[in-house]
């Protein structure tokens, strides 16, 4: 079953990734019209989440941050079928970086990476940086229920020296480059939502407090990476740049959690300047009534 939705599904997704710009992000309008004003959805989450995080903000600049993250949305939706065939002069014209010297400066440093991003702007594309550095790439990520497709993006990703790994092949994999010498530079998403049963740090995240994930922090610390975090602005539809920070060249020199505070503080910043480009149909917020009593 798996195969024969792969092959109905992937002529599909190849003729759409074909399109001339133009014409895909006429595909995203109508795909806005379909997810946002037909079917909407997830539109209550994500209203929801915009009113808990901007209680002072008007019903009407609401909708308004609301029509704006569906147009974003789909644009994403499109851009990342669009990675299966766009050209690497295509994508290097289309996603820049500012200061990617910083991170030719740690591997001159012999430094392996953990680059930490939240869901926000665009992170698609993230994968021309190979084309810069020499670092070997890894992205975490969870691993597609259908196999064909999960093989599809791992291949994808492949173009660009980087390499798709789930969350229990991240410390093998990492442990196993270090011990053989072998650069890395690791992108984490790491606004996600633990669970609760799991969580060994909460703190405020938008004024409201949450579990926080610290995993990119605890791997950096285990394995000596330095951290950094990209910020990715939007220049226009299409187009965006990458600005890179450097959190901690040394990680282990930090107190615990406080390398993931202070990307959550940098994450926090984006949001504020632009919240229409952040992902607000995920639950970032759903166990803020659960807080441990020692967290208060």
């Amino acid at each position: 079953m798996q195969f024969l939705i792969y092959i109905l599904v992937y002529p599909l997704i190849w003729l759409i990734s074909m399109l001339p710009f133009r014409l895909l992000y006429a595909f995203s309008d109508g795909l806005y019209l379909i997810i946002f004003k037909l079917v909407g959805y997830r539109k209550k989450v994500v209203q929801d989440n915009l009113r808990l995080v901007f209680p002072d903000k008007p019903e009407a600049e609401i909708n308004t941050i609301t029509e704006k993250f569906y147009h974003h949305f789909c644009d994403m939706m499109v851009e990342a079928i669009k990675s299966l065939t766009i050209s690497e002069e295509s994508m290097k014209e289309r996603f820049t970086f500012t200061n990617v010297e910083l991170i030719n400066d740690l591997e001159k440093q012999n430094r392996s990476i953990v680059l930490m991003c939240g869901h926000y702007g665009s992170w698609e594309w993230i994968f021309i940086l190979q084309k810069y550095v020499s670092h070997k790439g890894y992205a975490v990520y969870s691993r597609l229920g259908n196999k064909y497709f999960d093989d599809l993006v791992k291949r994808i990703r492949a173009k660009y020296n980087s390499g798709l790994i789930t969350t229990k092949e991240t410390i093998p994999t990492l442990t196993e480059a270090k011990q053989n010498g072998e650069l890395t530079i690791n992108g984490f998403v790491s606004d996600q939502t633990p669970r609760v049963s799991r969580a060994f740090h909460w703190n405020e995240f938008m004024g409201i407090k949450v579990p926080i994930h610290t995993g990119a922090e605890m791997l950096a610390k285990r394995l000596d990476m330095s951290v950094v975090f990209f910020r990715v602005k939007r220049l226009k539809r299409g187009f965006y740049e990458t600005t890179f920070e450097t959190l901690a060249v040394n990680p282990n020199e930090y107190p615990d959690y406080e390398i993931t505070d202070i990307f959550t503080k940098k994450l926090e910043q984006q949001i504020y300047e632009a919240p229409q480009y952040y992902l607000w149909t995920h639950r970032r917020w759903k166990h803020r009534n659960a807080v441990p009593e020692k967290f208060l």
